[in-house]
């Protein structure tokens, strides 16, 4: 389903126009809808646009061509008051600051001015919808969306409800993102972090005490988890990777035989500090990667697009192409 042949979603307002906001206003044009982007910053709209540009040979590799369409004014358009950016919308994805009065404020004022009907989405990365809507009439209408960056490329959306979500609003949710060419996942209760950055930060949280330690750098780091896990765990994730792992007795033959040297490891695992010696260290050994980030993060995206493409994950009308060659 293309979310915007879709008469319940034609209409997307993008409330901060972040690295994430740009994302997401990129994927939402790559799918025809029309998109509003309000951010309080004077130069939104070079910034938008340099990002867009940037990003549209990825959407071009995804099947989802956006600089015809981000060039015409009906599709794309800046608006700096709030209430007129949300109003007439049929959703509102917030990426702005990971602060919870900044958000709590946003969501009071976007209620206030969006339609009935208007899915309100989070991009928040750790927030609880709950916390965030404390201060809204209706909080059974916010829910979180919080995508994996960048959301124009990673297939997944962590969608949490609050404590009052409407349980009819997280479906409309999931059936929006999946109309997006998105692997939504709704998550069964709501913890700080939620789980793909809990993962993450568990992960990064020991890459730094190996580095800072000196036991390796930072590059040969990242080239042990690509050349490793990394690429297992594009195949099967980690539990499916440990039952396959214990052969023909599956995850207890795993635990027989190496639970206990799990448990000793986890005992072992480092706590580091990000504290100014170790922020130098790790930036001083970034330097190293080569390249502006904007090479760098067009590397990542051509590689994570070749990956998709050999497992049939590729989002929008691509995915249906690369699937019927798979078949």
């Amino acid at each position: 389903m293309n979310a915007g042949a879709d008469n319940a979603y034609r209409s997307v307002a993008v409330v901060g126009a972040g690295v994430i906001g740009v994302s997401w206003t990129a994927l939402f044009l790559g799918h025809g809808l029309r998109v509003t982007v309000n951010d309080p910053r004077p130069d939104v709209e070079d910034v938008v646009r340099a990002g867009l540009a940037e990003i549209a040979p990825t959407m071009r590799e995804l099947g989802l061509p956006i600089a015809d369409v981000a060039a015409r004014t009906e599709a794309l358009r800046f608006e700096p008051r709030l209430a007129a950016a949300v109003a007439g919308t049929d959703a509102v994805q917030e990426n702005g600051p990971e602060l919870l009065g900044i958000k709590q404020g946003l969501w009071a004022a976007i209620e206030e001015a969006a339609p009935p009907h208007a899915l309100l989405l989070s991009s928040s990365s750790g927030i609880p919808a709950t916390a965030m809507a404390e201060h809204m009439r209706e909080p059974e209408r916010l829910l979180i969306g919080h995508p994996f960056n960048p959301p124009h490329l990673v297939p997944l959306v962590e969608i949490v409800p609050g404590e009052h979500t409407d349980p009819a609003v997280v479906e409309r949710a999931s059936q929006f993102y999946r109309g997006l060419g998105k692997r939504p996942q709704v998550l069964a209760k709501e913890i700080p972090g939620f789980v793909a950055n809990r993962l993450q930060a568990a992960l990064f949280r020991e890459a730094i005490h190996l580095v800072t330690e000196g036991v390796v750098t930072e590059q040969q780091l990242d080239d042990i988890v690509t050349g490793s896990i990394g690429m297992r765990w594009a195949a099967a994730g980690p539990f499916r990777t440990f039952h396959l792992g214990g052969g023909p007795g599956g995850l207890p033959a795993f635990f027989r035989h190496l639970g206990g040297a799990l448990e000793e490891w986890w005992g072992r695992l480092g706590t580091p500090h990000l504290d100014g010696p170790t922020v130098a260290l790790l930036n001083e050994q970034a330097q190293n990667f080569g390249g502006s980030v904007a090479e760098l993060a067009a590397e990542r995206d051509a590689a994570q697009i070749a990956v998709m493409r050999v497992l049939g994950e590729l989002p929008g009308p691509a995915r249906e192409e690369e699937k019927e060659r798979f078949r």
